[in-house]
C-alpha cells in the first residue's frame, strides 16, 4: 500500500508533467528555464559526481579507479579545464559522447561509461549537464591511462563490441503505463543507468537483457549487486514505493540496515538529491516489472 504522503506525491507528478514525449524530462526542479540550475539537479540524477570524483579529489576531476573483470579503468576529467577536461568540447561533441560513446576524435569509448543508458537521455537533459559542468571551476587533472590486457586495450575492438551490444536510440515510454512509472523508467534506464551496475554480463561485458536488474555477484570493484525486481526472494517484491524512497533519500533499508560501498555513494552523491516524487517514481516503476528470481534469497 502507498502512503497518503506518497500518493500525493506521485498524483502531483501524474497532473504537473506536459502531454508528448517530453514528460518524462527533468522540467520541476524549480529552476526554470536555467540550463546550469537544471544541469546541477541532472548530475545527481546522472550519477556523476560519485564516478569523476576520486576519494580525496576535487569534485568532478577523475582520477576514480574502477576494478572490472576486464581491468582497471580510470574516469576522466570532466571540468571545464581546456587541456586535460572536456573544456574545448563542442554541444555536438557531449552529445556524440554520451549518445553513441564516441570522444571529440572519434575514438570508441569503453563501456565501463555508462553511454549505452546515457543514449536514452532527452538531448536537453544532456545539454543541460554540459551547462552546468561547463560553470564549475576547470581543474588541472591529467587523465589516468586504464590498465587493462590485450586484447580489451585495443579501442578499434570497441566496434565490434557495439555491433553487438549497443543500440542508440531515445527513451521510449511503456504504453498504457502511469505517468510516475514512465517517468521512473526514465530516471532508471537512461539517467540513473541502473541496469549498468544491477544486470549481470556475459562474458563479453554484454548486459544480459533477460536478467534486467536482477543483481550480480561481479559487480564494479568486486561488489556484489543485489536483484532489484520485484521478486519476493530473492529481489525487493516484499518493498513498497516508500521503502524503496525511503532508501534512495537515507540509504535505509526496510530493515533498517543501511546501504554500504558503491551504493551508499550513490545515494549520498545522487538519489538524495532528487525530489520526493522522483524518487518515488522510481520505486513505482521497479515494482512494475516482472519479477526476475535471481540470486541468493534474501531476508529484507
Amino acid at each position: 500500500m502507498l502512503s497518503f504522503r506518497t500518493a500525493t506525491l506521485l498524483a502531483a507528478l501524474a497532473f504537473a508533467t506536459p502531454a508528448g514525449a517530453t514528460e518524462y524530462f527533468v522540467t520541476e526542479t524549480g529552476a526554470g528555464g536555467d540550463a546550469v540550475a537544471r544541469g546541477a539537479y541532472l548530475v545527481h540524477a546522472a550519477g556523476c559526481i560519485a564516478c569523476h570524483t576520486a576519494p580525496g579529489g576535487q569534485p568532478l576531476a577523475g582520477g576514480r579507479a574502477m576494478a572490472t573483470p576486464f581491468g582497471t579503468f580510470h574516469t576522466p576529467n570532466i571540468t571545464p579545464d581546456p587541456e586535460t577536461g572536456i573544456g574545448r568540447w563542442s554541444d555536438a561533441d557531449f552529445l556524440q559522447a554520451l549518445q553513441h560513446g564516441l570522444s571529440p576524435a572519434g575514438e570508441h569509448y569503453y563501456p565501463v561509461f555508462p553511454f549505452t543508458s546515457y543514449t536514452k537521455a532527452a538531448p536537453a537533459d544532456l545539454l543541460a549537464i554540459k551547462a552546468y559542468l561547463f560553470a564549475q571551476a576547470p581543474v588541472v587533472a591529467a587523465n589516468k591511462p586504464h590498465e587493462i590486457g590485450f586484447p580489451f586495450s585495443v579501442r578499434l575492438l570497441q566496434a565490434g563490441w557495439k555491433a553487438l551490444f549497443f543500440r542508440p536510440g531515445e527513451f521510449r515510454p511503456r504504453a498504457g503505463a502511469a505517468p510516475e512509472v514512465n517517468r521512473g523508467a526514465y530516471l532508471v534506464q537512461a539517467l540513473g543507468h541502473c541496469g549498468e551496475c544491477h544486470t549481470p554480463r556475459n562474458p563479453a561485458g554484454g548486459l544480459l537483457i533477460g536478467l534486467a536488474l536482477a543483481g550480480t555477484s561481479d559487480g564494479p570493484d568486486g561488489e556484489a549487486v543485489p536483484n532489484i525486481t520485484p521478486d519476493r526472494e530473492t529481489g525487493i517484491g516484499g518493498w513498497s514505493v516508500d521503502d524503496i524512497a525511503e532508501l534512495l533519500a537515507s540509504g535505509t533499508k526496510p530493515d533498517f540496515d543501511n546501504v554500504q560501498g558503491s551504493m551508499g555513494e550513490v545515494v549520498e552523491e545522487g538519489t538524495a538529491h532528487l525530489t520526493a516524487a522522483d524518487r518515488a517514481a522510481i520505486g513505482a516503476y521497479l515494482l512494475s516489472l516482472p519479477p526476475v528470481r535471481h540470486g541468493k534469497p534474501r531476508g529484507n
